[in-house]
């Protein structure tokens, strides 16, 4: 129950016509119930028709009370309520066969000084009850269904972070496009199986790709370990790269120590399995240019000498063997161990000397 204050409601005497109006048939004929009552006995002087509807007297030759007519009627709390000069409101609710109808009750003081009378006004709000159901159901629905929404959301930037830099994916979001943006010193990554097509596995396309997305989810584990971006996969070959969208002074070395570790996890793998995965790895440095590709199907890729050169080294690179070329390895030869292959024709560079990335040299405490 609820208390209020409501507002003071003058009801003209029982039986009283003015103008030609009966304002005892007019109180009968509401479509709230009406009461009006003895202060301090609570007994009934004036119930109209709706009242009467609503809360039916029992069969009794005494006079009917509030507090026996309407069930759970508040007496003490009404009491104390009104000698303050304040009202009482409650709900209730009363039952007509199987029809359930839900009631506001105001109890009020009216009358004069000298002959106060207690007004009680019974309005079915059971209409206004279920229009608060149904906003609070609806709310609760759209509640839901923004929850959901938000779900799918973070589960669409998910997958697109998949396939483009988080800066790039922001970009899109904040402007609806991205611009190309050239990176001068950057290192990229490519790896390649060796045989790919012809493992007496492929014969089991199902286990083949079960296979396959597990060394390449390990491989984002160690790209990400170190900083690094996983730009694509095409069928077999991975591709990742160090020093965007962000500079890193050092690119080179986090991608050398991708290499050595997906080289290492491969080693461990096939010791375990039956089924051997050899892979090509090749890594060179340079510029390229990042850009989304693509309208309705985006597709983030590297273009440039940087990104052509590694396609060489891990082209002319051996079975579990990390290859790259002079410019990298200068940037890099202070810290790992190399064995020089000797100089070799690449196609679009010329002749370069080229190196097998062996380990990481200890660092002195």
């Amino acid at each position: 129950m609820t208390d209020v204050d409501p507002d003071s409601r003058e009801l003209p005497n029982v039986g009283h016509t003015e103008n030609g109006i009966d304002f005892g048939d007019l109180a009968r004929s509401l479509q709230i119930g009406i009461v009006v009552a003895e202060p301090e006995t609570w007994i009934i002087l004036f119930e109209n028709a709706k009242f009467f509807q609503w809360f039916s007297p029992s069969v009794s030759d005494g006079q009917d009370t509030l507090v026996e007519r309407i069930e759970g009627f508040p007496e003490e709390r009404a009491t104390k309520r009104l000698e303050a000069g304040r009202g009482l409101s409650f709900e209730t609710e009363v039952k007509a066969g199987a029809r359930t109808t839900k009631l506001r009750i105001d109890v009020s003081m009216t009358g004069s000084e000298e002959n106060p009378m207690v007004l009680v006004e019974c309005a079915d709000i059971s209409k206004e009850m279920e229009a608060q159901y149904l906003l609070e159901s609806y709310s609760k629905v759209a509640e839901k269904n923004a929850r959901e929404l938000e779900k799918e959301k973070e589960r669409g930037e998910r997958l697109l972070l998949n396939i483009m830099p988080r800066a790039v994916l922001d970009e899109l979001k904040d402007l609806g496009t991205t611009t190309p943006k050239r990176y001068d010193d950057v290192t990229i990554l490519l790896l390649d199986f060796v045989g790919f097509t012809e493992m007496t596995i492929a014969d089991d396309p199902a286990t083949l790709l079960a296979e396959l997305n597990d060394i390449f989810s390990a491989f984002d584990r160690i790209t990400e370990a170190f900083g690094c971006e996983r730009i694509k996969t095409i069928g077999d070959a991975y591709m990742a790269v160090s020093g965007l969208p962000e500079a890193d002074a050092d690119h080179a070395h986090n991608i050398a120590r991708v290499a050595l570790r997906m080289r290492r996890y491969l080693e461990r793998r096939n010791a375990a399995h039956p089924q051997q995965w050899l892979a090509r790895i090749g890594f060179s440095s340079g510029a390229v240019i990042g850009s989304l590709v693509g309208v309705t199907k985006y597709v983030y890729d590297l273009f440039g000498p940087g990104v052509n050169l590694a396609a060489r080294m891990e082209a002319i690179s051996e079975s579990m063997r990390i290859t790259l070329p002079e410019d990298t390895y200068q940037l890099i030869k202070d810290d790992f161990d190399f064995n020089e292959r000797g100089e070799v024709e690449i196609k679009g560079f010329g002749v370069q000397k080229v190196y097998f990335l062996e380990n990481e040299l200890a660092r002195p405490f």
